[in-house]
């Protein structure tokens, strides 16, 4: 393993992790049920895509 000849800076660490940044997924309203479901994924709730039964769901009782 290598080990470094230097100390890196707080400074210099720092620069490395500026271009990262922590966002929420995007969500958006199911068009049949109302659901917030996330983009170009099945409304887990109802199995619509698109508009369209993509998947049964089981419903629970």
């Amino acid at each position: 393993m290598a080990h470094p000849k230097r100390k890196i800076s707080k400074q210099r660490r720092d620069k490395r992790r500026t271009h990262y940044k922590a966002t929420a997924p995007t969500t958006i309203i199911c068009s049949n049920c109302g659901a917030s479901i996330l983009y170009h994924r099945v409304c887990s709730e109802c199995g619509y895509y698109k508009g369209k039964l993509a998947i049964e769901v089981a419903e629970t009782e």
